[in-house]
């Protein structure tokens, strides 16, 4: 279920980086809105407390949900088992994705270490738009990282991250593929509920 680590760092990179934002363009702004805020909760010193975490947690999650639509996510990432699938598990498996997402990357996401992100492009064809931008390391070194946004109801939401060519999705949809094509779409529901019961552990042991 790992994904590769250039693509772990560059997304979780993406929620927290600060920059210069593409001049008068909406959809940019959108995404820049919510790195801000991000950066506002890493950086707190109120949430840098001990027993603040749960806080943190909450508060890192609510942001970048904001932004990311982790049922278009989902629903992409399973390609044509979605239509397979009951109103039902569709629900289960967004909440088990969204809960792996979210907990795999919170930690790295309060790793911040002043990297930066510069915005470079925007593009919009309707309901569809990507904006392009790179990640600059505090040692120079930099990597693409393009957002993919659909328009839902007035509203820009991410449904997928391309880094260096990588995409997000696809990365995750090789994977699910796999292992629903050998033992079946309910392998695949155990191995994230297995995930989930794994993360919710890990909090309870984080709260003793």
């Amino acid at each position: 279920m790992k994904i590769k680590m250039l693509v772990i760092y560059a997304v979780l990179a993406c929620f927290v980086l600060g920059g210069k934002a593409f001049a008068n363009t909406p959809v940019t702004e959108e995404v820049k809105k919510t790195v801000d805020e991000v950066i506002r909760i890493v950086t707190d010193k109120e949430l840098k407390k001990p027993g603040a975490e749960k806080k943190r947690r909450v508060e890192l999650r609510t942001a970048i949900g904001s932004l990311f639509d982790y049922k278009e996510m989902t629903k992409r990432t399973l390609g044509s088992h979605w239509k397979e699938i009951s109103p039902a598990d569709r629900t289960e498996i967004t909440g088990l994705f969204t809960n792996l997402l979210e907990n795999s990357y919170a930690g790295k996401i309060e790793s911040y270490n002043n990297e930066k992100v510069v915005y470079l492009k925007e593009n919009v064809d309707e309901d569809y738009a990507e904006v392009k931008s790179k990640v600059i390391s505090v040692k120079h070194d930099e990597f693409s990282v393009n957002y993919r946004l659909l328009n839902e109801d007035g509203k820009w939401r991410v449904y997928d991250v391309v880094i260096e060519g990588v995409s997000l999705v696809s990365n995750y949809r090789s994977q699910f593929n796999k292992i629903i094509n050998e033992n079946g779409y309910d392998e695949l529901v155990k191995k994230l509920r297995t995930k989930s019961k794994e993360i919710k552990d890990l909090k309870e042991i984080k709260k003793l």
